[in-house]
Parts: C-alpha cells; structure tokens; sequence
C-alpha cells in the first residue's frame, strides 16, 4: 500500500477493498474520503476505503482487505 500523500487524505494510493465480512466492522466514510475515492481505480460503492482512513482499533484486529489490481 502506497499511501503516498502520507494519511492526509489527499490521493487515492491507499485505496482497498475491505471483505465483504468486514464492511459494517469499519468506522463510515465522511465526505471527503468519499470523493477521493472518485479518483481510486474502480471504486467499489459498498467495499472501497483508503487505509488512511481507517482508525485501527482491537474491533479490527483481523480484518481483511484486497488491493485494487492496479496498486499490485
């Protein structure tokens, strides 16, 4: 994972899939990571998050993701 604004929410270089298993475990979207995913490859409505977003906690001890073909 990228990430290369460094967590400022400012590109889309961190952007994942989160498992479907794991979708309603993870803190929602605000507006401004909504509309960098606007930028991400083939953004997932239901599925796509930027890691720099995601507040790790114990509740996500576990959680599984998958990268977008284009960041592998």
């Amino acid at each position: 994972i990228e990430a290369d604004c460094g967590g400022a929410c400012a590109c889309s270089t961190c952007h994942v899939y989160v498992d479907p298993a794991w979708v309603e475990k993870v803190p929602a979207k605000d507006d401004m990571e909504e509309d960098m995913l606007d930028f991400a490859y083939e953004p997932d409505p239901a599925r796509s998050r930027l890691t720099c977003q995601i507040k790790v906690s114990d509740a996500l001890d576990g959680l599984v993701v998958q990268m977008p073909e284009k960041q592998i």
